[in-house]
């Protein structure tokens, strides 16, 4: 059997291995107390496993976890991809994803201090995908008690329901909606407490904030947190942070990113005890469990060896767009950098919409639109959370191509503009989704357009596209630098 057949094969033998959690050590720690109150909370919190000190370069066994990629699992285990590779001969040097369940030897390189392997949720939990398909939002919380039942506030130009409310920041970050209301509960007792007066209900998520308050732009303050985390401890950039008295947390090198993304959040609001309680067995993860069952019962959401469908440049690729923007965030202000931005020909600058439309990157159906954005579904089941999907945002609701509609690559969608988020010009931004997950926009699945491949830079918004010996650098004020050329046989035909 080759490498490659057998890799196949550990492929679809992990799908009956992704609900077991990593194993732990037996030995055991308490969170160290800080203060006398501390040692009477700490008696109620569950004493978590520990790992050794590894001797330099000392295989570890690891089972690989949904969405794990290698440059990432180097990371974590401070130690080198060439060094997996070794260890791991079976894997193809095209592999992106690795197989979830897959067994595999890690070189580990001891750190002090790791933290707990207690893993909160699955990572298909945290993601708006194919775990939330069917979950009806608004049956469940009418079927609960609580102050969430009968809240309602004004949330994104008009008078919102707790159901309205939580949905649009769940599909908008890409979260999953019932990590969201066990959030709700877990702060604020959203279906626990009858009653929740109004300071209570400005800082619903613990987020201490003049400006993001109330129960929607809390719960959006915190996705944008959740993301930052999920996403960074993806990429192997998130290795360590800090708690509210100066005392660092870094991650076990076996959690997954769902764990590290909750960890991280809890971080930002609660005091150590509070946190150390939250993160552990009778924390975040009971509660979740109280409401919606078992969470590891549910499949992984990224298979291993994921790639890319073939997608083109969002637009006619007759007249020079530029590259205004290298990888940023997908949506909100942190992690993932998902997305990149182009802006059509004009002579004029500022906000105005253009009368060259943006285009489809590849077939599929219009599934849903809203202030200046639209998403592409390219499997066409019309299901966000499955699938590639890609997201447009900035294009005008003049002219917009209407949801339920078929598409063919390279059809027009509609017209750049400054509609939706914030823009100081006119352009696109376009980003894609895979079973309800950010895709990284220069990650192992880079997010190439026609032969272009994104490459990031130290910022967000800056970077370069490349193709062959070609670079193209991202400038929010374009110049010759900044333009993609014209596809030669595209401009030949159009002229004919």
């Amino acid at each position: 059997m080759t490498y490659r057949k057998l890799f196949l094969f550990l492929m679809l033998l992990g799908l009956t291995l992704t609900a077991c959690a990593p194993s732990t050590k037996p030995s055991m720690i308490l969170p160290t107390a800080t203060s006398e109150v501390d040692d009477q909370v700490n008696l109620e919190i569950t004493p978590f496993p520990t790992r050794p000190a590894y001797a330099p370069g000392e295989l570890v066994a690891y089972t690989a976890q949904t969405g794990d990629t290698l440059p990432g699992l180097a990371t974590r285990f401070n130690t080198t991809v060439k060094e997996i590779r070794q260890a791991n001969p079976i894997i193809p040097e095209d592999a992106t994803t690795m197989p979830p369940g897959m067994p595999m030897e890690i070189p580990i390189y001891y750190r002090p201090l790791w933290g707990t392997p207690h893993q909160i949720v699955p990572d298909a939990a945290f993601v708006n995908g194919p775990d939330a398909v069917g979950f009806n939002m608004h049956s469940f919380i009418l079927q609960q008690g609580g102050w969430l039942r009968t809240y309602n506030a004004w949330a994104f130009r008009g008078t919102r329901t707790a159901a309205d409310i939580v949905d649009y920041v769940a599909i908008n970050y890409a979260i999953s909606p019932k990590l969201l209301l066990a959030l709700l509960e877990f702060q604020g007792g959203a279906f626990s407490r009858s009653f929740i007066d109004s300071d209570d209900e400005a800082v619903v998520m613990g987020l201490k904030s003049d400006a993001w308050t109330g129960v929607y732009l809390q719960l959006a303050y915190a996705s944008n947190i959740l993301n930052d985390g999920y996403y960074r401890w993806r990429e192997g950039d998130l290795m360590d942070f800090l708690l509210e008295d100066g005392s660092l947390v870094r991650p076990d090198p076996w959690q997954n990113a769902a764990t590290v993304a909750l960890q991280y959040f809890f971080s930002h609001i609660l005091s150590v005890t509070d946190f150390h309680h939250a993160i552990g067995p009778d924390g975040f993860s009971q509660t979740y469990q109280d409401l919606f069952g078992d969470p590891w019962d549910i499949e992984p959401h990224i298979p291993g060896s994921l790639t890319q469908p073939e997608l083109q440049l969002p637009y006619v690729n007759n007249q020079a767009w530029a590259y205004t923007g290298g990888p940023h965030t997908g949506w909100g202000s942190m992690a993932p950098w998902a997305a990149l931005d182009f802006a059509p020909p004009s002579e004029r600058t500022g906000c105005f919409i253009s009368s060259v439309p943006t285009t489809a990157v590849a077939d599929g159906l219009v599934i849903r639109d809203g202030p200046g954005m639209l998403v592409l579904d390219l499997d066409g089941d019309g299901i966000e959370q499955t699938g590639w999907v890609v997201f447009y945002l900035h294009i005008s609701d003049q002219g917009r191509v209407p949801v339920g509609t078929f598409v063919a690559e390279g059809d027009p969608l509609g017209f750049p503009s400054c509609e939706g988020g914030r823009s100081t010009g006119t352009h696109i931004h376009i980003a894609r989704k895979f079973n309800g997950e950010w895709m990284t926009a220069d990650g192992v699945i880079p997010f190439v357009l026609s032969g272009w491949t994104p490459v990031r830079g130290d910022e967000p918004y800056q970077g370069w596209l490349v193709n062959g010996d070609v670079w193209i650098v991202a400038n929010s004020n374009p110049d010759n630098r900044s333009m993609i050329p014209v596809d030669e046989v595209e401009a030949g035909e159009s002229d004919s």
